[in-house]
């Protein structure tokens, strides 16, 4: 249900549509809904979101917000998104909460996953 204030929906920049929907159709069983060849919408993520054409970069180094992801087997989801092809930025370590890693995806952008284990 769609409540007022609340996120509902986001968009990030993508270098590489083809190789980003394959990366995260793989890893993370997403789903996606194209909207011509520069724009395909997320289904499947746990929010509504999107990815437009764009040569700019979704880093926290450089401001960005960071989507942080979740699992249940925080080892398997680092070893299934290096398998990917996601370059890792740093590995599991610890936060107050649980254990994240941090990685690209194939356009560059950068993402974290998390556990409480």
């Amino acid at each position: 249900m769609k409540q007022s204030g609340k996120i509902n929906y986001i968009e990030l920049p993508c270098r590489d549509m083809a190789a980003t929907k394959a990366f995260f159709s793989k890893v993370f069983g997403w789903g996606f809904v194209d909207h011509g060849p520069e724009y395909m919408a997320i289904t499947d993520a746990g929010i509504d979101g999107g990815y437009y054409q764009s040569e700019h970069l979704a880093l926290t180094q450089h401001g960005s917000a960071l989507v942080v992801l979740y699992s249940s087997e925080l080892e398997q989801t680092l070893a299934d998104v290096k398998a990917a092809g996601g370059q890792i930025l740093q590995a599991i370590f610890n936060f107050p909460g649980g254990r994240r890693f941090h990685f690209t995806d194939p356009s560059g952008n950068e993402y974290a996953v998390w556990s409480e284990q």
